[in-house]
């Protein structure tokens, strides 16, 4: 009986530690190019804020989803958004992937800083596009916009983001990627890559 036990603790603990690090908080790091050149921000992900929103972005990290795209709209007095491919072919594979809703977790808001998945107006519509908040955007709260993270380090970087309002237009980005973007709208802000960081 002790033998057998000996041989159970060391696959026991191997579980527990597997289920810790599903469960961990996690930082990305994003290479950019802003108005002011090259430069780095860190996002901080709270998976117990906003588990379904947390997994789906570290699953999104670690495909390449976010590398060589661009900040598509920039609102100084609101927010800035982005996660939808260069590659139309990537959109489309992503697009009807969506994830349930996160209930808004206690204490937290759309405050300054605030890192959440963007969505239609019906239940359960994420899928890919995000946005970091520039105010306080509590009205948001309730409404399926959970914090999932937050921007750690480089907010200094994040509002250096080329201000393009609304003029790059959403469809034409899914149809058309990059070459779209980057004939009509050349002074946009890019994500180079983003990556999680271990350690």
């Amino acid at each position: 009986m002790l033998a057998r036990m000996t041989l159970l603790l060391p696959l026991l603990l191997l579980l527990c530690g597997q289920v810790f690090a599903e469960n961990a908080d996690f930082r990305v790091q994003f290479d950019v190019v802003t108005t002011d050149g090259p430069g780095v921000f860190v996002i901080k992900v709270r998976r117990d804020w906003s588990p379904n929103g947390a997994d789906r972005f570290k699953e999104l990290v670690e495909s390449g989803f976010y590398d060589d795209t661009r900040f598509f709209r920039v609102i100084p007095s609101f927010m800035v958004q982005f996660g939808i491919s260069g590659n139309p072919a990537v959109s489309t594979e992503w697009r009807s992937k969506t994830i349930e809703d996160d209930a808004q977790f206690p204490g937290i808001s759309n405050s300054p800083g605030m890192v959440s998945f963007a969505k239609t107006g019906a239940p359960n519509s994420r899928t890919t596009q995000l946005f970091i908040n520039y105010a306080n955007n509590g009205n948001l709260d309730g409404m399926g916009f959970t914090p999932f993270g937050e921007v750690e380090s480089g907010m200094d970087i994040v509002k250096k983001i080329y201000p393009c309002q609304e003029r790059p237009q959403q469809g034409r980005i899914q149809s058309e990627g990059n070459a779209y973007l980057d004939a009509e709208f050349k002074d946009l802000s890019k994500i180079v890559s983003a990556k999680v960081l271990t350690g």
